[in-house]
């Protein structure tokens, strides 16, 4: 029981990343569609500005500062405004 239990664990902790990367794809996502960008377009002008930020902070910011969002996509170059 308590080796099951542990093969539970172990598989969970990494299903919990796996969930957490696709939650934060889809924040990113819908924020930037917001802006008329999908998320690949953005996601490969930030690889190519040398921006390093993570998924979680880009969807940090998505969710709690879309206006500090909206910066970073701009000053990236993948708005065309």
């Amino acid at each position: 029981t308590v080796q099951h239990a542990f093969l539970h664990m172990y598989r969970t902790r990494r299903e919990r990343k796996r969930d957490f990367r696709r939650l934060w794809i889809v924040r990113i996502n819908a924020a930037s569609r917001l802006l008329g960008v999908p998320y690949s377009r953005l996601m490969g002008a930030l690889a190519k500005a040398n921006v390093e930020l993570d998924r979680k902070m880009l969807a940090t910011l998505a969710v709690s500062d879309p206006a500090a969002f909206k910066a970073v996509a701009t000053q990236v170059g993948a708005l065309a405004s």
